[in-house]
């Protein structure tokens, strides 16, 4: 026991006190670990944030990177749908073409000194070619780009040309040839303010093809490849077709041979009279509200749409560069849509219809009205436009003479807000939702701010500014029996990969104005015509109704000179056509019915054959449009039909028997009368059958084409002796006659003085 306590005080003599702090590398202190900890679990965050931030926000996009990296798209470039006018002639269609591209980079030779001069032997190649700038060329020669154009849309001879010239130099790589389409107007000119062109990029920039270019461009496809890291194509790698969907094809509701009638005399009578600022035309369908034709003057060529016409060229030179980019706009715009005028006293229909519609006057009573020479309003004379006063005047004579006292004296018998309320129904504060590139709105006095200066200045067409096309379209309701259509310019779609076809129906708007009133108001542009200011409008062998409207400058605008007008109807009494004319920057004393009234009696002159619309008479027309009635008693009534439809008759046949074996025995007319085509013919056997009798309707005022079609209606024929409207008849009217009898109209026709 002892030696054990005398161990252990050894021991413990032995250990050695150590005063200082103990350190070593082969220990880590605790506060040091704490740090590295969370230093690591930081970086930890970090990695795990920028792993969240890769794959949730920008995963997206670098997975499309490595797609692009991994892929090769090629575009495969739709075409573009056509333009055709409603008869089927393509108005606008795409050709193929080329676009020449090179890569200056592959344009290299053996040593520095045969790489310029290959450079520069390209570049004068292509310069000469092409008829491009040799400097220009040569630069995007020695870009370092790997790809320059040179010339877009290129015609195939000049490809041609470029394909001989490599053969030539012995050049195979380094100058791409790129098929392309470029945008071909085959009529130039014709209707170009309507349809508008293309840029270099295929796309619309003005008119149909710009409101239009989404359905006409189609949509892109492509053809989808992989590549490898050598960012070449992979041999007999898996492709995704992906099918490019052409542009739809238009029709339009524009007539082409209407359209260049229309065109050729509008042209024509703005070179004849010189006036300043061109004209409009515009045909319409008032039924169904399609646009037949419409044409600016000047116009351009659809096909260099950049170069100036021959009436902008005259100044173009001496123009700034901002002034020439606002005049080629100006030159490009449809002023039918886009620029507002005072209609004048066309405008006076408008007015006149309200008051009928209100019951505020008839037409034909006497002293209704009285002209002065002028019109006292608040501390205003207005003046007539005849330096002659026109006395008393009902309001046929009130239109026929268009004389401004009489119009102010109605518009102060309606009032503002009765006119206000007709305005809005007739469309003329709105556009017409036609569709039509650049269409802009009227310009009216507040309601709340019309005094009687305005009130009666209103009341004839002045101090107010509208589009030729909201003129024209309140016009055809009048005509379409008082409801308003909306115009339209395109009749039909078709989508050229399924040849589905959509077709744009015809948009009834509003009844503006009853069909009475319609039918009224229509009876008394026949008498402007036929004994009116609108005389020079008259179309022989057609009843045309009218009016003309003459407005003059605003105070301050004289140097824009006058605007004359006429707006015409035919037929008369089943419209087909609606014709409004305006001459701009006519000279004082070139009214309406004297320069606008012929050019429309020209354009309706040759339209209204064109449309198969019958003659009113026969007067001037060759005995060949009349057709001899043989007899034909004897033969069967097969026989007989056959032989009467042949010569262009209609055939009744009163029989109860067999066709083939009975025969006619008696006919009305009888044999020997000369005959219109499609005069009825009825054919009886030889039965005691009653026959149809019929009573012969008025026909006095009427016109020969109401009178025929009349009669018609009746099984009756017509004989036509003179032109204008019906003064006697024989038979006589309520006599009773046999279905088939022939009824002879004599008409006379008056003219007066223009305005």
């Amino acid at each position: 026991m002892k030696n054990i306590k005398e161990h252990n005080s050894n021991k413990n003599n032995n250990v050695i006190k150590i005063n200082s702090e103990f350190t070593s590398q082969n220990f880590i202190y605790t506060k040091n670990l704490k740090r590295i900890f969370i230093v690591v679990i930081i970086i930890f965050i970090l990695l795990i944030s920028r792993i969240g931030f890769i794959q949730f926000v920008d995963g997206a996009n670098l997975k499309e990177l490595a797609y692009s990296q991994q892929t090769i798209n090629q575009i495969i470039s739709p075409k573009r749908g056509n333009i055709y006018d409603s008869t089927g002639k393509v108005l606008a269609s795409s050709v193929s073409v080329d676009t020449i591209t090179i890569n200056p980079t592959k344009i290299v030779g053996d040593t520095d000194a045969e790489t310029l001069a290959l450079k520069e032997k390209v570049a004068k190649g292509l310069s000469d070619i092409f008829e491009l700038d040799y400097n220009e060329v040569l630069e995007k020669v020695n870009s370092d780009s790997h790809v320059e154009t040179i010339i877009k849309k290129v015609e195939q001879d000049k490809v041609d040309k470029l394909e001989q010239w490599m053969k030539d130099n012995k050049i195979t790589v380094g100058i791409n040839i790129d098929e392309d389409t470029k945008r071909y107007y085959p009529y130039d000119n014709v209707l170009s303010s309507v349809l508008g062109f293309c840029g270099t990029d295929n796309n619309g920039i003005v008119g149909i093809e710009s409101t239009y270019d989404s359905t006409l461009q189609g949509t892109p496809g492509k053809i989808v490849s992989s590549k490898g890291s050598n960012q070449e194509e992979i041999p007999n790698a898996e492709e995704t077709y992906i099918p490019a969907e052409n542009g739809s094809d238009i029709t339009l509701t524009i007539d082409y041979n209407i359209q260049k009638i229309v065109e050729k005399y509008l042209k024509q009578a703005c070179i004849n009279l010189n006036n300043k600022s061109g004209g409009t035309a515009i045909a319409m369908d008032p039924k169904t509200g399609k646009i037949l034709a419409m044409a600016s003057y000047p116009d351009y060529n659809l096909n260099t749409p950049f170069t100036p016409n021959e009436d902008l060229s005259k100044t173009y030179a001496d123009l700034t560069s901002e002034e020439k980019n606002e005049a080629l706009h100006t030159m490009w715009k449809n002023k039918c849509v886009a620029d507002l005028y005072e209609p004048g006293s066309v405008f006076k229909l408008i007015t006149a219809s309200v008051a009928l519609e209100e019951d505020i006057t008839d037409t034909d009573i006497p002293g209704d009205f009285t002209c002065n020479g002028y019109e006292s309003v608040a501390d205003y004379k207005i003046s007539c436009w005849s330096p002659t006063p026109h006395g008393s005047l009902s309001l046929r004579n009130a239109l026929e003479k268009s004389c401004n006292p009489a119009l102010i004296q109605l518009g102060q018998r309606i009032g503002v807000s009765t006119l206000y309320k007709y305005y809005r129904a007739y469309g003329l504060f709105e556009t017409t939702g036609s569709n039509l590139y650049g269409e802009s709105n009227s310009l009216f006095t507040k309601e709340s701010s019309v005094g009687e200066v305005e009130l009666a200045t209103m009341s004839f067409g002045q101090r107010l500014n509208i589009t030729p096309l909201q003129m024209i379209t309140a016009i055809s309701a009048i005509a379409n029996d008082g409801v308003l259509m909306k115009p339209t310019i395109v009749d039909k779609i078709t989508n050229t990969d399924t040849g589905a076809v959509t077709t744009v129906d015809p948009t009834p708007v509003r009844q503006v104005i009853s069909e009475e009133t319609a039918t009224t108001m229509k009876d008394l542009m026949r008498s402007v015509v036929e004994t009116g200011t609108a005389y020079r409008g008259a179309v022989t062998g057609y009843s045309v109704g009218g009016k003309t409207g003459t407005s003059e400058p605003q105070p301050g605008k004289e140097d824009e000179g006058y605007v004359a007008s006429f707006v015409a109807i035919s037929p008369v009494e089943d419209t087909q056509i609606v014709l409004l004319v305006c001459l701009y920057g006519v000279s004082q004393g070139e009214q309406g019915g004297q320069v606008a009234g012929p050019v429309a009696s020209q354009m309706l002159t040759e339209i209204l054959p064109y449309m198969g619309i019958p003659s009113d008479t026969t007067a001037n027309s060759s005995s060949d449009d009349l057709v001899q009635l043989s007899d034909i008693r004897g033969k069967t009534f097969t026989e007989a039909e056959k032989t009467l439809k042949n010569l262009g008759f209609t055939v009744k046949s009163v029989t109860g028997k067999d066709k083939n074996s009975t025969t006619v025995s008696d006919q009305v007319p009888k044999p020997g009368v000369s005959l219109q085509k499609n005069s009825v013919i009825v054919l009886y056997d030889d039965s005691n059958t009653t026959r149809t009798s019929v009573t012969v309707l008025d026909l006095t005022s009427m016109s020969a084409y109401q009178a025929t079609n009349t009669l018609r209606n009746l099984n009756l024929n017509v004989s036509i002796d003179g032109n204008g409207t019906v003064t006697s008849q024989d038979p006589p009217v309520n006599s009773q006659v046999e279905e088939g009898t022939v009824v002879k109209i004599y008409l006379k026709s008056s003219s007066s003085s223009a305005h």
